[in-house]
């Protein structure tokens, strides 16, 4: 009987250091990486089912300090293993005063767009700036411009009670990718083409005179986007953003988004420039990133929870699910953005 309680006792002692074995083999070495990411995309890398993914499928945690795409470009990057702007300007200027980086690699991309209210909207149409097609608004960018330099007032086209002339709120471009990339669509929109050194000295006293009316601008796009969202039509009528920030907001706010979507406008600029977000490994730990978050999974839920366009630029017929009326399923009017150069150029006039 003792002999049999023994074995018992020894089998037992087995199957239990079997088990633990399984279990603590199975438990994946967690890597942790540490980086500047731009404020739209925080929504995204706090996303609960994404996290689990790079835990379980990578074992990877991402950590990040908030920093606008042109800053992280210029910050002291030391500790970190991954810088993830907005722009591929951002990973050219990297390059200039850097040298090539370990790996990069384009995740996400969203376009820029103007956001407005039901009332601006309709006086933008009326007034042939912006124009309706298949239930999407489209502003043209020479007439808006024209419009902005002119220093036509809000009155003048048809809504006395705003303050002031006609401008596009943006973030800071010297510091921010949303405000960049808008004064490269404008400096774009005051040449006819694309901006490079052959025309910068005529259009850069221009570019200069519209954002100076522009005030204190935010340095952060999820800032600016949800002072909009706050601060109603007389403190900032018409605003420059991604097109995925109002989509993400939508599912992330059904409720609020129920009561606010009839005064909402989302009008694509033609033409466009599209934000690619671009993560910049520094480091072999920061390369990691790259795989993780191109996981197909991970790219899925970037579309449908955070509204940024993965794969094709071609919207994926599924976009009703966001229950925001208005998204372009394709965009043909997009220009490129000026070159590093032209662009490093036009920050320095704006500081």
């Amino acid at each position: 009987m003792k002999t049999k309680l023994i074995g018992l006792a020894i089998l037992l002692v087995v199957i239990i250091g079997a088990v633990l074995y399984v279990v603590l083999s199975d438990e994946k070495e967690m890597t942790e990486i540490n980086g500047f990411v731009g404020g739209e995309k925080i929504g995204m890398l706090e996303d609960e089912e994404i996290q689990e993914i790079l835990r379980d499928d990578y074992g990877l945690v991402i950590d990040y300090a908030k920093a606008g795409s042109i800053d992280m470009i210029s910050a002291d990057s030391t500790g970190k293993d991954f810088l993830f702007p907005s722009n591929q300007t951002a990973l050219e200027l990297y390059i200039q005063q850097n040298g090539t980086p370990r790996k990069s690699e384009i995740i996400l991309n969203t376009p820029i767009v103007l956001y407005t209210r039901s009332a601006v909207a309709e006086a933008l149409l009326q007034k042939g700036i912006a124009s309706k097609t298949d239930g999407v608004y489209y502003v043209d960018m020479e007439k808006l411009t024209a419009a902005i330099e002119a220093g036509t007032s809000w009155a003048d086209i048809g809504l006395p009670q705003l303050y002031g002339s006609v401008t596009v709120g943006t973030t800071d471009p010297t510091k921010s990718n949303s405000g960049n990339m808008f004064a490269g669509l404008l400096a774009n929109t005051l040449c006819g083409g694309v901006a490079d050194e052959s025309n910068l000295s005529e259009i850069l006293p221009r570019l200069q005179s519209i954002f100076q009316k522009l005030g204190y601008m935010e340095s952060s796009s999820s800032d600016l986007f949800d002072q909009f969202l706050k601060t109603g039509m007389g403190a900032k009528p018409l605003i420059a953003g991604y097109e995925s920030q109002l989509l993400e907001f939508a599912v992330e706010n059904p409720d609020t988004w129920e009561q606010i979507k009839e005064d909402i406008v989302m009008l694509y600029p033609t033409p466009t420039v599209w934000s690619s977000h671009v993560y910049i490994a520094l480091d072999e730990a920061g390369e990691a990133g790259i795989d993780a978050l191109l996981d197909e999974e991970v790219q899925k839920l970037a579309w449908e929870k955070h509204g940024f366009r993965t794969g094709v630029y071609d919207t994926p017929t599924d976009k009703d699910h966001f229950g925001v009326d208005g998204i372009a399923e394709e965009l043909t009017q997009v220009a490129p953005m000026p070159d590093a150069a032209t662009m490093d150029a036009i920050i320095k006039a704006l500081s």
